[in-house]
């Protein structure tokens, strides 16, 4: 057996699935980077849409892509098209009424996760539990996966602050499982009709991995886990706010130490100052274990993707932080597939080469002298934050149809409770459809 064959025998042993949600071959995957890329192939493929269009996205701003995914939205309504959005409450708070109208009128079931109202009018308190996912299914045919919002903020020509991300579309068999999944959250009283056979069109092999509160609390970070506990040769994670918690921040030293190259690119220019000051704390943790590094400076990183040698890589919404890790509704993909995790890791070494400055372990060791406390904090926060997790507000986060100068209703299920979260709700429903 060589080497090749052992590692795949040890992918497969760590990151077995449970037997719903494991791998799936025959697939197509193709890497999207930034929005000048994504966009066009959404639209493109919503505008050829026959039959469903699913969306899930954090993010939906009215600027000029929400006003253009809008209105091939209300297009494909309008021919017949079976149109469900769901946008996240924080995330997407302010929509104009005639924006709303318009996807109404054309029979857009747009639905609102957690969408709450303000207090004194002005201040949000729903940032925790947050629906993070970016997720669009096409007919049953096509899907993307990714870290990408719909907003001109991810465009290059939004200036400085124009986001660095990423995200996938897919082809083949796993797409009626990423269907079928969306359709779920989105409709979880009605069973999802399987439009057609999927067929294989390619040889990658996908997986589908999902983060919930109820039954899949861990799943990505125990997918991060496994792979890099195979790793022989190297490890390449870039994602925009990390502070994983201490069993994965363990196991990427572990990999450094046994001689692994393990290569972080993170924020240089962050959006959010906190993200920056955070990643450093454990700065000191991870450079004397042999972990290189990397700041991207040409400006934001907004991407959420990783590769392990040259088998296995992963693109989607999840952060390694608190929030993805143990409080928000997230989803990646994972795959074996060598010609995407070489289009992938070329992508992410030309990024290190040109536009990213590296961390010196003299550099930070000079800035902390004085601040060993900053280590100690950072070292209990990362064990014990999935536990805290649980303490901060445990309101039930609920999925209502968001419609025009009405107030949002929360949509009924069959033997469950008006209040009941998404996940929950969805669990009633399998249980009261089930044979």
């Amino acid at each position: 057996m060589n080497d090749d064959d052992r590692q795949r025998r040890l992918l497969g042993r760590w990151l077995r699935p449970r037997p719903q949600r494991g791998w799936v071959d025959g697939n197509t995957i193709e890497l999207l980077e930034n929005g000048e890329a994504y966009y066009p192939a959404v639209f493109e493929a919503i505008a050829q849409a026959r039959r469903e269009v699913l969306i899930e996205t954090f993010i939906l701003f009215e600027d000029k892509v929400g006003i253009a995914l809008k209105d091939h939205l209300v297009a494909a309504a309008r021919r017949g098209v079976q149109v469900d959005l769901l946008v996240d409450g924080w995330g997407s708070p302010d929509l104009s009424d005639a924006f709303l109208h318009e996807l109404a009128e054309a029979g857009v079931r747009l639905r609102a996760f957690d969408q709450r109202p303000r207090l004194f009018g002005f201040l949000r308190h729903n940032l925790f539990r947050r629906m993070h996912r970016k997720i669009v299914a096409i007919d049953g045919d096509m899907a993307f996966v990714g870290g990408i919002n719909f907003s001109a903020d991810h465009l290059g020509d939004f200036g400085p602050e124009a986001k660095q991300d990423y995200a996938v579309r897919l082809r083949g068999p796993i797409v009626e499982r990423i269907r079928t999944f969306v359709r779920a959250q989105l409709r979880p009283h009605l069973p999802a009709p399987q439009l057609h056979t999927p067929e294989r069109v390619g040889e990658a092999e996908v997986m589908f991995v999902y983060r919930d509160n109820l039954h899949h609390r861990d799943d990505i970070e125990r997918q991060y886990r496994a792979a890099i506990r195979t790793a022989r040769r190297e490890v390449i994670i870039a994602n925009a706010y990390f502070f994983p918690g201490y069993r994965l921040l363990k196991t990427i030293r572990q990999a450094a130490r046994r001689g692994v190259k393990v290569t972080l690119i993170l924020q240089g220019q962050p959006d959010m100052q906190f993200v920056k000051t955070a990643a450093g704390m454990l700065h000191t943790r991870l450079l004397r274990a042999g972990v290189e590094v990397h700041e991207y400076c040409k400006r934001p990183l907004h991407g959420k993707v990783a590769i392990v040698d040259d088998e296995w890589a992963t693109v989607g919404s999840s952060n390694l932080d608190p929030l993805s890790l143990s409080l928000n509704l997230e989803s990646n993909v994972i795959t074996r597939d060598r010609a995407f995790v070489a289009e992938l890791r070329a992508n992410l070494r030309q990024l290190v080469a040109e536009h990213c400055t590296q961390i010196q372990p003299h550099e930070v060791s000079r800035a902390r002298r004085w601040f060993f406390w900053l280590d100690a904090l950072a070292y209990h926060v990362t064990r014990h934050f999935p536990a805290w997790a649980g303490w901060l507000p445990a309101h039930r986060p609920q999925l209502a149809h968001w419609r025009p100068a009405q107030p949002p209703q929360a949509l009924p299920v069959d033997g469950a409770d008006k209040n009941d979260s998404i996940e929950e709700r969805a669990c009633h429903a399998r249980r009261s459809t089930a044979p």
